[in-house]
């Protein structure tokens, strides 16, 4: 079989993935190119007090490397020890390009890939595979006056661990998911904390439970004694989480059960109101806490649900007029989730551009994988997939499959290049759009599921209905160019 060259853009854990699955099959022409000074990816660039998974541990490893972790839900420390161990054994923070970016992949006329990065350097590949995940460019409120604040300011994803908090008066800006980790931290840590939200979280009661040592080391002894735990897990995560986020009746009854009986640990019955969403739970993605409620009733803790008008020297000040007046002041206001690759330069088949493709604001794909004008681009966890209620590791590892059987067709002499028909697109877009109608996703909330248009970008059914559409690709669906078509 032919052997072909490959380009890997990002080493965190999908990207990884990619080059073990590659060099398993035998294909060692890869090259890893990372932005960052190591391996990691979220739990890398994410370090802020109280971060943790919002996926069961055992649920969130790779299957052929299990590991023992010590919480339930593990913290971010201890997956970035996982992620680094992983790049180790499998020798990948050897091989790997650190502190370079990708700056332009162009499709050239013999049918390769051209690309060049931020050292001047140009490669010329055969395959692309963008593993940059799509919460990594953190998104700043178009708030104004932000830049006169003339306390010390930042984003979550950029944690200043050199600040001294001691003291001083902490406003953070977003109650999603990574605030309602890291707000509990900094009020039960004795600051006073400002929180101003805009929209409230439906927030689900699961404990983060330490594992016993007594068990942790039988895990260990025996790692196949794990089996029936995560077993558990798989369950919880797709029969009650993802089922309940996609229409099925009883899970969605269940998540509206916990979520509401979690609101009445507010003793104040109008702290209650102000921290109870008016949009469907699960609509937003579902806040994983056991923390926030108890740390937002406490005396240093102040909710602010006025509008913010402008940011000053001094502090913020909301619509009523109120000056908050603040010495530091927090972002928790999420990612530019759609940027995906970019802002490189992505230029395909034609000059065909990515920009191209997505002017509209409507991000489509072909099984959350292909792109059309776009030959032999992967592109992992693209518009389509269950990002919204999953492991990523879980999904990655079934697009890889996916992903190995495409390589091993043009291993295999069947096509030089492949990318999706315009119908498959249209008719994957139609699939996705059709699903949505029935799910929670459009209950009334605007989301980061949410492209321009206001449609949801992730795969709207069950986790059996992701394997069957992932299972097999299917020639109909595909442009293949033979290889008799090759130019020497």
């Amino acid at each position: 079989m032919r052997q072909p060259s490959v380009l890997i853009i990002g080493a965190g854990a999908t990207g990884m993935l990619a080059y073990i699955k590659l060099h398993e099959a035998g294909i060692t022409d890869v090259i890893l190119i990372e932005k960052a000074d190591r391996v990691g990816g979220t739990w890398r660039e994410n370090t802020y007090p109280g971060i943790a998974c919002d996926i069961p541990a055992p649920h969130y490893c790779y299957s052929f490397e299990p590991y023992v972790w010590t919480h339930h839900l593990a913290y971010g420390g201890e997956l970035q020890d996982y992620m680094e161990h992983v790049g180790h054994k499998y020798g990948i923070t050897q091989a790997a390009r650190f502190g370079e970016t990708v700056t332009s992949c162009v499709y050239g006329d013999h049918g390769k890939w051209q690309v060049e990065t931020s050292k001047g350097d140009a490669f010329t590949v055969d395959m692309v595979i963008s593993a940059t995940g799509i919460l990594h460019h953190p998104k700043w409120p178009d708030i104004k006056g932000k830049d006169d604040f003339s306390g010390e300011a930042w984003h979550t994803a950029q944690w200043r661990h050199d600040v001294d908090l001691a003291g001083k008066r902490i406003g953070v800006i977003g109650t999603g998911s990574t605030a309602h980790q890291v707000i509990p931290e900094l009020i039960y840590g004795d600051h006073d904390v400002t929180v101003f939200q805009r929209t409230p979280q439906w927030v689900a009661p699961v404990p983060n439970i330490r594992f016993p040592e007594w068990l942790r080391r039988r895990w260990q002894r025996k790692p196949a004694r794990m089996r029936a735990w995560k077993a558990a897990y798989r369950w919880l995560v797709q029969s009650v989480f993802v089922n309940a986020t996609v229409g099925k009746w009883l899970p969605n009854k269940v998540m509206n059960i916990l979520c509401r009986g979690h609101l009445w640990r507010i003793r104040d019955r109008d702290l209650r109101s102000r921290l109870t969403p008016d949009y469907e739970v699960g609509c937003k993605r579902l806040v994983i806490n056991t923390t926030f409620y108890g740390a937002i009733q406490k005396p240093n803790a102040h909710l602010i649900t006025e509008g913010i008008d402008k940011i000053e020297a001094q502090g913020v000040r909301t619509k009523d007029g109120v000056l908050h007046e603040l010495d530091v002041l927090i972002y928790s206001t999420g990612f530019h989730n759609f940027n995906y690759m970019r802002p490189m330069t992505l230029v395909g088949r034609d000059g065909h551009t990515i920009e191209d493709s997505w002017s509209t604001g409507q991000y489509q794909t072909h099984r959350g994988v292909l792109l059309e004008g776009f030959p032999n681009f992967i592109l992992m966890l693209g518009p389509g997939t269950p990002i919204g209620n999953n492991t990523i590791i879980g999904i990655a590892e079934r697009q890889m499959d996916y992903v190995m059987q495409l390589i091993d067709m043009w291993r295999e002499r069947k096509m030089s290049a492949i990318e999706p028909t315009s119908q498959a697109v249209a008719e994957f877009a139609e699939y996705i759009a059709k699903g949505v109608t029935g799910t929670v996703w459009v209950g009334g909330c605007q989301s980061w599921y949410l492209d321009a248009s206001g449609q949801p970008t992730i795969f709207p059914y069950d986790w059996n209905e992701f394997l069957r559409i992932t299972e097999k690709p299917d020639p109909a669906e595909l442009v293949m160019t033979p290889v008799e078509d090759e130019v020497a």
